[in-house]
């Protein structure tokens, strides 16, 4: 259980690291965000390949999902700056 929780937390690492090194830009968002929505990106992404029936028949590491889960993280990266970003601005009329 735990080994499952830490292998989770270093793929959304990674995931979520990725996803920010693609983005354009600077992104202000911390590494337990990064962290959580990379992990989140890595589930979703997996459990959308999977859905639409992808089998990893090699038995080794699943790159399809992988991939798919670091587009999920970009888009949840980019979501969260823009609801982040815009909270704590005044508004100017």
């Amino acid at each position: 259980m735990i080994g499952t929780i830490i292998s989770a937390l270093f793929v959304g690492l990674i995931v979520g690291a990725l996803a920010r090194l693609i983005m354009p830009g600077k992104q202000n968002i911390g590494v337990l965000m990064t962290v959580a929505l990379g992990a989140v990106g890595s589930l979703v992404g997996s459990w959308v390949t999977y859905q639409i029936g992808y089998a990893n028949s090699n038995g080794g590491f699943a790159i399809i999902p992988f991939l798919v889960g670091v587009v999920v993280a970009i888009v949840l990266i980019a979501l969260y700056i823009g609801i982040s970003g815009r909270r704590g601005t005044p508004v100017h009329h």
